[in-house]
């Protein structure tokens, strides 16, 4: 299968409109990826390996926000005379928004994944959690290993805010807890809470493309049989020892009467995608349910941690 490729350079407050503008205008797919700003008249006359390369992450993970002044929108439209008419239409519409000449071309099927996956190499975070691209070993012999293959839309690990939830994890005593991975995108932290020793984990998220990845990803780990899935309108009535969210700072503030209900009395919670400057606002939410930990901080991002206060 092929696609029509439309790239657009622009500017970061601009992109949720033309976000929206392809998706009406029929686009399959909507992807961000960083603006050059040294290069802006480089986007024109990619080969189908250049554009492989240029777009090692296809879409931001779940809790993940791009910081770039210029974003480059990468929208895919089927190959068809319809959808070709589609891309054409869209370009020319939204000409005037970009800070650059859009570009269009057609780009062939590929094994996306396993481009992707070439230059990633196993990641120790704490003592003892590996996340390794399927084909690799580790040799020590109290590794937790987690084998993931990140598809095209979710994370691996690599990103400071999922890193900071795994070295909590790794930190936390697990055994026989359960846990709620709120937000989990590509599933990796419910499944290294279960590697971890957790008996079970619920994975919510609103994109069923994240819940497929998850339960594919739960499956190759072997840990599909304790764990659930499920969209946040869908949740159970129950409580969690655990409850890791790593979303942004708005949603988590916004949803913090609904992540306390859910974490039990003497359960602990981590909250991530934070900047840091978000950290007050973020932990001022949860201060009169949690006791809250001192912020941990990797690369501008926080994580927030604390235990549940028992109920009055």
């Amino acid at each position: 299968m092929a696609w029509i490729e439309l790239e657009l350079l622009v500017d970061r407050d601009a992109a949720p409109l033309i976000e929206a503008a392809l998706e009406n205008a029929g686009a399959l797919a909507v992807t961000l990826d960083q603006g050059n700003d040294e290069d802006n008249d480089g986007l024109a006359g990619l080969t189908d390996a250049d554009a492989a390369h240029r777009h090692q992450v296809l879409e931001p993970a779940p809790g993940e926000t791009p910081l770039w002044r210029q974003l480059r929108i990468t929208a895919l439209f089927d190959a068809s005379p319809a959808g070709s008419q589609q891309a054409e239409s869209a370009a020319q519409l939204l000409t005037t928004h970009c800070l650059a000449p859009p570009s269009l071309h057609r780009l062939e099927d590929q094994p996306w994944e396993r481009l992707w996956l070439e230059g990633l190499q196993p990641q120790r975070f704490g003592e003892r959690l590996w996340i390794c691209p399927r084909g690799h070993a580790i040799e020590a012999a109290d590794a937790v290993v987690i084998d993931l293959d990140p598809g095209l839309a979710f994370g691996t690990g690599h990103h400071a805010t999922t890193a900071l939830c795994l070295e909590w994890l790794d930190r936390t005593p697990l055994a026989g807890s359960t846990l709620i991975d709120f937000g989990c995108g590509s599933g990796i932290l419910a499944i290294a809470a279960l590697k971890l020793g957790a008996v079970r984990a619920l994975a919510v998220d609103h994109d069923p493309q994240a819940l497929e990845a998850t339960l594919e990803n739960a499956r190759a780990n072997g840990v599909d049989e304790r764990l659930s899935v499920c969209e946040p309108g869908r949740m159970p009535r129950e409580t969690a020892d655990l409850l890791v969210a790593n979303i942004l700072a708005g949603p988590l503030v916004e949803l913090a009467p609904t992540l306390s209900q859910l974490t039990r009395p003497g359960g602990q919670l981590a909250l991530s995608g934070i900047l840091l400057h978000q950290a007050d606002n973020v932990s001022s939410a949860y201060r009169a349910t949690f006791a809250l930990e001192p912020p941990l901080e990797r690369e501008d991002w926080v994580l927030i941690s604390g235990q549940r206060r028992a109920s009055p």
